[in-house]
């Protein structure tokens, strides 16, 4: 509105406001109702790539722009990663992406909702894409754990960068602690290090001391997260998933990208890193012409982004550690 003086909502966005029908794609006006919230206020809403009009004359000389178009591109942060995601497979179940930061948002591009008990008791998400997919999705915690664990260190006057913890952790010895990263006493702790070496004394497990040990607690135990959560998605949608694409800032951590490679049994492609305002720029492109299709914007991230592949190593120490996963999670 302030940018055109369009009054509409994108797709993205209204699907996560809980206020959305998401079979009928629209607003839930029955639900709306009996909470006695006014139905005319929700206003039209509009596709990804939807055109709104010019930029207003006031905004265009106040920043010294002309008066160019204005579009809605998939203004859900998470909707735009997932467009540039540079898988091969669109319109295709057969891939999953892990959009990786402080949380990491898991999840499958699927034609419709899922709405059955079954999500429910998996507490996932149905969140709207680009070309009216939805985005089956779980929120896990993600590097969260390791940047509070750095806090923890600085606080003790133990200033690492997150290279050198990455270090550290690769020579730490594997498989030695684990915890649940969605176990509610992470979520807020005053002191990371110490609540996740409670939780393992509370577990019967060796107590993770140094820097690296911690942190490759952190890291095996996300990786492990990632395949619980991966397989309830394709219990969920019936699919079989062959590939992982990690997108966002957590991309760039490679020991984790090959540890989740390594806990799923499948390959992960890592990037691009700044898949949110790629997503974002070339859905604009699509709307004016520039790119055809969302495949078409999915090929000039590959062809444009840097692009590693992680191939899964050590199977059977992995499956074992699983085993022991599932029982602490359980």
């Amino acid at each position: 509105y302030c940018l055109s003086g369009s009054k509409v909502v994108e797709f993205t966005n209204a699907t996560t406001t809980q206020c959305f029908h998401a079979t009928k794609k629209q607003w839930a006006d029955n639900l709306l109702t009996r909470f006695g919230l006014p139905t005319e206020i929700f206003p039209q809403v509009v596709d990804p790539g939807t055109k709104l009009g010019k930029l207003r004359e006031n905004v265009a000389k106040a920043t010294g722009l002309s008066r160019i178009e204005v579009i809605a591109p998939a203004t859900h942060d998470t909707g735009a990663a997932v467009a540039a995601v540079p898988t091969r497979h669109t319109g295709k179940a057969n891939w999953a992406y892990i959009s990786s930061g402080t949380w990491s948002l898991m999840g499958l591009e699927l034609p419709e909702a899922i709405l059955t008990e079954e999500a429910l008791a998996q507490n996932v998400t149905n969140e709207g894409g680009v070309d009216g997919t939805y985005r089956l999705l779980k929120n896990i915690m993600g590097l969260w754990l390791i940047q509070e664990c750095k806090r923890s260190f600085e606080r003790k006057g133990n200033s690492l960068g997150y290279g050198a913890l990455m270090n550290l952790a690769r020579d730490a010895k594997p498989f030695q602690s684990l915890v649940n990263p969605d176990d509610h006493r992470f979520l807020k702790p005053d002191d990371m290090v110490t609540e996740i070496r409670n939780y393992c004394r509370e577990t019967g497990q060796p107590v993770p001391e140094s820097e690296g040990e911690l942190i490759r607690c952190a890291m095996e135990s996300l990786a492990l997260k990632y395949r619980m959560v991966l397989e309830g998605l394709q219990k969920l949608s019936g699919e079989k998933v062959e590939v992982i694409h990690i997108v966002g800032g957590g991309c760039q951590n490679t020991l984790l990208n090959q540890m989740t490679a390594n806990a799923c049994g499948i390959p992960v492609i890592g990037g691009p890193v700044e898949a949110t305002a790629l997503g974002n720029i070339l859905l604009q492109a699509r709307a004016l012409g520039e790119v055809d299709s969302l495949k078409d914007i999915r090929e000039v991230v590959r062809n444009s982004e840097s692009i590693d592949e992680f191939s899964p190593e050590d199977q059977s120490a992995w499956n074992d550690v699983y085993t022991r996963f599932l029982e602490l999670s359980a």
